[in-house]
């Protein structure tokens, strides 16, 4: 006979409230749900490693990629669902390549050419952003922070931006994740201009760490969602 948990039994065992568990299946994230003769919920073995899985890959990817995977597989189309979330692997993959190379680029006294793009002291705020991986929006806000500064072109009006602000933007867009709190990156950013880097070196190396820490998290989260996909091929 097949096994059968009650909510709390799976909800204990994860270390979350049932109202998560309703409302990852309100979401339409596992497999229908059963009913006892008293019309009780109950769930079987493939729907408590649809709830491990759901809690182990939402450690290392989005909710909406997790969500949009789970209701993929709840509706037979598995292979779609390893598509997305390989996708995932791989701009981590970009990412951390993205920021070894702006950590090779901080260090380099002679900073003309990013990406083989040829780069001048006026460029538009929409050059910078697409270098950077941005939306312009997000320069706009670091400079209403104070972190860079920008200057009008006299016949159009709008924002460019010379190589020095370019090299922070680059650092900003690398570091916004680790580095919490904008004092700090007002700091580091002192740090780039005078050009002390063993901070900047540090940081980048913690910004390394985290997304080594993240592609852990996101392969242990794959590894459950297989074993839910296992089960639920036998299943149904």
């Amino acid at each position: 006979m097949e096994s059968t948990y009650t909510p709390t039994q799976v909800a204990n065992e994860l270390n979350v409230s049932t109202t998560t568990l309703r409302r990852y299946e309100e979401q339409g994230l596992i497999p229908d749900v059963p009913r006892t003769a008293g019309n009780h919920r109950y769930y079987t073995l493939v729907h408590f490693q649809a709830f491990a899985a759901i809690r182990s890959l939402l450690i290392g990817y989005d909710i909406p990629v997790v969500y949009d995977a789970m209701r993929q597989i709840k509706n037979g189309d598995i292979t779609n669902a390893l598509w997305m979330v390989n996708n995932q692997l791989h701009l981590i993959q970009l990412e951390k390549q993205r920021v070894e190379e702006i950590l090779g680029m901080v260090k380099k006294a002679d900073f003309n050419q990013y990406r083989n793009v040829k780069l001048t002291d006026s460029m538009t705020i929409g050059k910078v952003a697409e270098m950077a991986g941005v939306n312009t929006s997000a320069i706009r806000h670091w400079e209403k922070e104070g972190l860079i500064t920008s200057t009008r072109d006299k016949e159009n009006g709008y924002r460019m931006f010379t190589l020095s602000e370019l090299r922070k933007i680059l650092v900003i867009s690398s570091l916004r994740k680790t580095i919490y709190y904008i004092e700090n990156l007002k700091d580091l950013l002192n740090d780039l201009e005078t050009n002390r880097l063993t901070k900047i070196d540090q940081s980048f190396r913690f910004a390394l760490q985290r997304l080594n820490h993240k592609l852990r998290a996101q392969f242990k989260g794959v590894a459950e969602l297989m074993k839910y996909i296992e089960l639920y091929r036998e299943d149904f």
